[in-house]
């Protein structure tokens, strides 16, 4: 009986004391949070997915049409193409004037060459007088047109070559002159004698007039009767 009751005390104190202990923790401050832990390892892939179900046909939406835009600039030529197949033969063209018959006796002609035998030495700004036809035997349709004092007057309009050679010592200057002003001019310097010469192409209408004249300081040769002055022309060909 005694034993009895003194287990029956010492369950009763147990459990007091684990009640008071109880109470007693439920009671206090709580703790200091403690220091994380490290990060752990990523987990492994997982097992792939089984595939999904198709998903809902849509027809594409198409907006309104814009506002046409502003012109570019003009591109680059491009290639040359391929020649193209020749057309049809046109239709022909009226029939042309008929031309008039040839004759070499009606071909216009107009020439001359003179050549100076004066002695004395001619002025300057003055026409030269070439006095003297080159050929004087001929016939005088081949001696050509005569000049009044070394000035030549076209009688026929057309397109004209005119020569001329001089000698002179030491020095000598020449205008060709068309109509009275100076078309072309020339000098010429030598230590001793000298011959020059010179050519020209003129244009003329009927009623004009060519000749050579001297300027400045010249100082031509009339002394020698060896000595020619030679002034030439003639047509090359005439214009209507």
């Amino acid at each position: 009986m005694a034993s009895q009751w003194l287990c029956c005390s010492t369950a009763v104190a147990l459990l007091v004391a684990h009640v008071g202990l109880a109470v007693t923790q439920s009671c206090g401050h709580p703790g200091i949070p403690g220091i994380p832990g490290t990060h752990g390892l990523n987990g492994l892939d997982g097992l792939k997915g089984e595939k999904g179900d198709p998903g809902d046909e849509v027809q594409p939406v198409r907006g309104q049409k814009g506002m046409q835009g502003l012109s570019g600039p003009p591109g680059r030529p491009g290639l040359r193409g391929d020649m193209g197949l020749p057309g049809p033969p046109g239709n022909p063209g009226q029939p042309g004037e008929k031309g008039r018959p040839f004759s070499p006796s009606d071909q216009r002609q107009s020439f001359f060459s003179h050549k100076r035998m004066i002695s004395q030495v001619p002025e300057v700004d003055t026409d030269i007088n070439f006095d003297r036809v080159i050929l004087p035997e001929l016939d005088q349709q081949f001696q050509g047109e005569s000049l009044i004092n070394g000035s030549f007057k076209c009688v026929v309009s057309g397109v004209y070559f005119f020569s001329y050679h001089v000698s002179a010592k030491s020095r000598v200057c020449l205008n060709l002159v068309k109509n009275g002003n100076s078309h072309m001019s020339l000098c010429d310097t030598s230590e001793g004698y000298l011959v020059t010469s010179g050519s020209a192409v003129l244009q003329l209408e009927f009623g004009d007039t060519v000749s050579m004249q001297t300027y400045g300081f010249s100082n031509l040769v009339t002394s020698y009767s060896s000595t020619n002055h030679i002034f030439t022309g003639f047509l090359i060909f005439p214009i209507s």
